[in-house]
C-alpha cells in the first residue's frame, strides 16, 4: 500500500515536469504550455523508502506522455543525470525527484508488476489513526503468469528514447514515452487503463536477460 499525505509541494511535480520534459528527445507537445496531469498510479517500494509514481501527462494539445517519477529523501548515488530537481514537502521535507527510468527501485517495481501479473499499489491517507483508501485514478496490469520476478542487483544502463530502455543485471525493460507512438520490444507487458479510454494502452515491456 502507498501512504499519501495531504500536503503541498513547492515546486509541484507538474512544475518540475514542465521544465524538464521539453529537453527530452522524445518530447511531443507545446513546450511553452504548462504540463497537465492525465492520470496516475503508484507502485510499492518494499522497503518503504522511495515513492514511485507512474504519471501520464500532456503539454498543451500534445499526445499523452508517460513520465514515471521516484521521490527520495536523499540523493540517489550516481543519479544526477536523472534528477528533475528538488521539492519541499510539507510533511516529509526536502525530496529529490528523479526520472524513474534511472532509479533501480523503480526498475525492480516495474519488473515485478510486468513479470508477475501485478498491478498498482492501493493508495490511502491516514486519518485519525485509520486508513482512508483513495479510489484508483487508473489501473495497470502486467501480463506475466504470476511466477516470482528475479531480484535486481544492478541498473546497468538507461538509454533515453521512445521507448526508453532500462537494462539491469537480470531484466531488460522498455518504457513507452509517447503513449501509442512506438512499438515495444517483445516480452511481457504492462498496460494502463483509466476512465475515458477506448481501450487499455501499452506502457512498458520486460524480458529476462
Amino acid at each position: 500500500m502507498a501512504l499519501l499525505h495531504r500536503a503541498y509541494l513547492r515546486p509541484t511535480k507538474l512544475e518540475l515536469l514542465t521544465a524538464w520534459l521539453p529537453g527530452r528527445p522524445w518530447f511531443a507537445g507545446d513546450a511553452t504550455a504548462a504540463v497537465e496531469r492525465v492520470s496516475a498510479c503508484r507502485f510499492d517500494d518494499p522497503d518503504g523508502a522511495v515513492g514511485i509514481e507512474t504519471l501520464l501527462v500532456r503539454a498543451g494539445d500534445g499526445p499523452i506522455l508517460h513520465a514515471p517519477l521516484t521521490y527520495r529523501g536523499a540523493p540517489l548515488p550516481g543519479g544526477d543525470a536523472f534528477l528533475l530537481g528538488t521539492t519541499e514537502h510539507e510533511v516529509l521535507g526536502k525530496r529529490w525527484v528523479y526520472d524513474a527510468c534511472g532509479d533501480p527501485v523503480y526498475a525492480a517495481a516495474l519488473a515485478h508488476a510486468v513479470l508477475t501479473g501485478g498491478g498498482q499499489a492501493e493508495e490511502y491517507f491516514e486519518v485519525d489513526g485509520r486508513k482512508e483508501v483513495r479510489e484508483a485514478a487508473m489501473t495497470v496490469t502486467g501480463s506475466g503468469a504470476g511466477d516470482p520476478a528475479p531480484g535486481i542487483g544492478t541498473l546497468v544502463r538507461t538509454v533515453d528514447g521512445d521507448p526508453t530502455t532500462v537494462v539491469t543485471d537480470t531484466v531488460e525493460l522498455a518504457v513507452a514515452r509517447v503513449v501509442g507512438a512506438a512499438p515495444l520490444p517483445a516480452g511481457e507487458t504492462l498496460t494502463g487503463n483509466w476512465p475515458g479510454l477506448a481501450a487499455p494502452v501499452l506502457l512498458a515491456s520486460a524480458r529476462l536477460v
